[in-house]
């Protein structure tokens, strides 16, 4: 596969080392890909569930396919979030074509672009709550991984691909936008500031969207996620994108059998199980 050069990438809420992370869906993307820019909008490695005892090659190849891109030239952002914050201590680090930070604006096109990962905006990722928020995430990894289990289920007999957790997920994020209306907020703060765009990660929503006000109107973009969207921006052609990773265009890659996936599901769900218990 041809690779493209979009002039800038974004993906954020990767969440390496947990179980519902699709890093070999990732990697692949990565690897089809030569952008100028590359930025890492927040949770791209999950500290929350973070394990000694799980990190496999497949999330192994994402980190090395970013350092790739570094070494051949293109400039990497990496903006902490919540399942990331032990980050932030040590932001505004840089190294080469690296950089480090917790929030990051750009000049493209004569246009300016307002880039932080949101949860900011969060009031469930401070104080007490984080500790419930904590075992929300847990309770949602392991529920994406019994849907993929239901979804091989179907595909064996010929019936469509459904997500639950997508649903509950979804829910969870209305109910979340509806308390804190955090979009709202950063779009009120980047028309107040004179951005054009403002793009955040943390909901798992892919989404491009003009958000008006009385004082102005600006350009909101969330990139999605690794763990059920699959999806990403670029900026190529002076227009901002959503990616959405579609297996067919990967045959390649497509390499592992059937029998072999739902052997690899159910042995993480049992890993996952008796690591609960531990």
């Amino acid at each position: 596969m041809e690779k493209r050069s979009p002039d800038v990438a974004v993906i954020s809420d990767v969440h390496l080392g947990t179980y519902g992370c699709y890093a070999k869906e990732l990697a692949n993307y990565l690897k089809s890909i030569s952008p100028n820019i590359l930025i890492l909008n927040g949770d791209i490695i999950d500290g929350w569930q973070f394990s000694k005892h799980f990190f496999p090659a497949s999330h192994i190849s994402v980190l090395k396919e970013i350092m790739q891109m570094i070494t051949n030239g293109t400039r990497v952002f990496y903006i902490t979030g919540n399942h990331d914050e032990m980050m932030r201590r040590y932001c505004d680090l840089q190294i080469g074509n690296f950089t480090l930070t917790d929030k990051l604006v750009l000049e493209i096109d004569n246009k300016m672009t307002w880039i932080f990962h949101g949860d900011v905006f969060d009031n469930t990722t401070k104080g007490g709550a984080k500790i419930i928020a904590k075992l929300g995430s847990r309770g949602y990894t392991l529920l994406i991984m019994f849907n993929r289990v239901i979804n091989f289920i179907s595909k064996c007999f010929g019936g469509e691909k459904i997500s639950i957790s997508k649903k509950v997920m979804g829910g969870v994020n209305k109910a979340v936008s509806k308390i804190n209306d955090f979009e709202t907020i950063a779009a009120e703060l980047a028309i107040e500031k004179k951005y054009d765009y403002v793009i955040c990660g943390h909901i798992h929503q892919p989404q491009k969207r003009i958000i008006k006000t009385k004082d102005g109107e600006v350009v909101y973009l969330n990139s999605g996620d690794w763990v059920e969207h699959l999806t990403a921006l670029e900026y190529s052609q002076s227009e901002w994108k959503i990616f959405e990773y579609d297996a067919k265009q990967f045959p390649a890659a497509q390499t592992t059998e059937s029998r072999q996936e739902l052997n690899v599901i159910t042995d993480e769900i049992s890993f996952y199980i008796n690591s609960l218990a531990i």
